[in-house]
């Protein structure tokens, strides 16, 4: 079974689909959307079965696939995984169906919470499909040069699905977006060609393999350039203060299944880049500059909450809170600890559950209400408590509340991050008070209290006497009554249950992504040269 090309087929089954999807016949959206969820589903089915056959204790990468792409030039389609690669393909695999299932009844004239008339609703789930082979490929690739295709190649799809089918100010957001990643990607080009050169030079033939540029001895000052390049290019994907400001601008301008899989899974690219390349192909300049990463890091997340804490705006708000997320991952990576890593890639896959289902629940409260503004909104968990628990629940494991998932990370990152940076790791620690703030006010203020804003409504105007000339007269006054707000309906609570379950279900009991990811630390702890174990 490990000889089967589960990677190749995750990859090739969304991309072939996103073809026929995208040839349907005008109006033919129902079947777009069954069509896709189908195709999202096998994906699923795909990354279930390569990790039942991926085995924990065996080589480093498994389920390869590979053959000759450019030969002169030792460009090869090399496909595996290690267990960081594998828990972000099921993530990909979880989220993808359900942003597809969050999308059902949109419309051409409505994409999620917002109105849109560019593009049918077909375009929108070829571009989800295809968007999801690109993902599945980046974190799959294990030859630099398909990695950078792939990096830049999921750049397409994301500009699209902002730009046509994003907010008011979806083309800004979009040309944002890609001008900041397509810089970065170039930076890495420039890398990925000293890397080929430096290899030509010490193998007498170039090569982009992974397991050969890793073992290369290359000198501290090339190694610093070099890490540079890659580094630039991860910084502004993650992203890292302070290439972040493209981040709020795309976060709140996307529908919201753009803004699940962007901020859920596209930026983790960043992060997972520090991991599988910065740290195993330049040890020494990871060491060199980890003090500056460690400084942005816990920059990113002091400053990032702050910011979160005065946004009006619910969606830019999220955006934020995915910031100084990030600045946690970026420290437990930079910390050069088992644990810390260890704890950095699980809260990789935990802010995507736990975020991803923060950005469904106030999708779903801006469809209802028409606003992205928190004081638009009050009192909406009496009228519909399913979705007000949701957004609970969302909310509490975005602040990494004992008992979700996200804390167990968030643990592992600060207990693993103590011991070699105190001073860092106990700064960091101010970030928890101010996320349970920006959390915990944002829900109070949309889902108790009295209803307000776009929640109340205007009836007919209603008589009331008043005195005036010896005679009795009839003003009028406007009656204001709390708009009627529908609960989760059948659809919706398939949708946010999964990503429920598994919060509640990973905040138990996270050993099986740990025994998925801490055979893949070791490896690049060693490559570092050197483990805390």
């Amino acid at each position: 079974m490990s000889d089967f090309p589960f990677l190749l087929l995750m990859i090739a089954v969304p991309a072939i689909g996103a073809a026929v999807v995208a040839g349907l016949p005008k109006g033919r959206d129902e079947l777009a959307r069954q069509i896709s969820l189908a195709l999202s589903g096998v994906v699923l089915l795909l990354a279930v079965l390569a990790t039942v056959a991926f085995d924990v204790d065996g080589d480093r990468f498994q389920l390869t696939t590979e053959f000759a792409w450019i030969p002169d030039f030792g460009v090869s389609v090399a496909l595996g995984v290690d267990g960081i690669a594998l828990v972000m393909l099921l993530l990909i695999g979880v989220l993808v169906p359900i942003v597809i299932g969050a999308s059902w009844k949109d419309t051409a004239a409505g994409i999620g919470d917002v109105a849109t008339d560019r593009r049918s609703m077909k375009a929108y789930f070829a571009w989800l499909l295809l968007l999801e082979a690109m993902m599945v490929g980046v974190f799959a690739a294990t030859d630099v040069f398909l990695f950078y295709v792939f990096f830049e190649a999921m750049l397409v799809p994301m500009y699209f699905i902002i730009g046509s089918f994003g907010g008011p100010r979806r083309q800004y957001a979009a040309v944002k977006f890609f001008l900041y990643s397509l810089v970065g990607g170039l930076i890495m080009l420039a890398a990925v060609i000293g890397l080929y050169v430096v290899s030509n030079s010490q193998l007498g033939e170039g090569t982009f393999a992974f397991d050969a540029l890793r073992q290369l001895e290359i000198d501290p000052g090339v190694q610093k350039l070099l890490f540079l390049g890659f580094f630039i290019a991860f910084a502004i994907k993650a992203p890292l203060v302070p290439f972040h400001t493209w981040l709020p601008d795309s976060g709140s301008e996307a529908p919201i299944g753009g803004a699940v899989l962007l901020v859920g899974v596209l930026d983790k690219v960043g992060t997972f880049g520090f991991l599988r390349y910065c740290l195993p192909l330049f040890p020494d300049a990871s060491r060199y500059f980890a003090p500056f990463v460690l400084v942005l890091a816990v920059i990113g997340i002091l400053y990032a909450a702050l910011l979160a804490m005065g946004q009006s705006d619910m969606k830019r708000l999220v955006s934020y809170t995915s910031i100084s997320h990030f600045g946690f991952i970026a420290l437990g990576i930079f910390a050069f600890t088992h644990e810390a890593a260890t704890g950095a890639v699980l809260y990789m896959v935990n802010h995507g559950i736990a975020t991803g289902l923060l950005f469904l629940v106030v999708g779903m409260v801006i469809a209802r209400g028409g606003s992205r503004q928190i004081g638009d909104y009050g009192g909406l968990a009496a009228a519909a408590p399913l979705l007000g628990g949701a957004f609970l629940v969302a909310g509490l494991a975005s602040l990494a509340l004992p008992g979700t998932n996200s804390f167990v990370s968030e643990f592992l990152v600060l207990i693993g991050s103590f011991p070699s940076q105190p001073v860092f790791t106990i700064i960091a620690t101010v970030g928890i008070i101010l996320a349970a703030l920006y959390v915990l006010l944002m829900y109070q203020r949309t889902m108790h209290g009295p209803p307000r804003g776009v929640l109340l409504q205007t009836d007919p105007a209603e008589p009331v006497p008043a005195g005036g000339g010896g005679a009795t007269a009839l003003a009028t006054a406007p009656a204001r009554t709390a708009l009627r707000v529908h609960d989760l309906d059948r659809r919706e609570l398939a949708v946010v249950t999964p990503l429920i379950a598994l919060i509640i279900a990973l905040g138990v009991y996270p050993q099986p992504l740990l025994n998925l990811i801490e055979p893949a630390v070791a490896a690049t702890m060693s490559d570092l040269g050197g483990s805390d174990r």
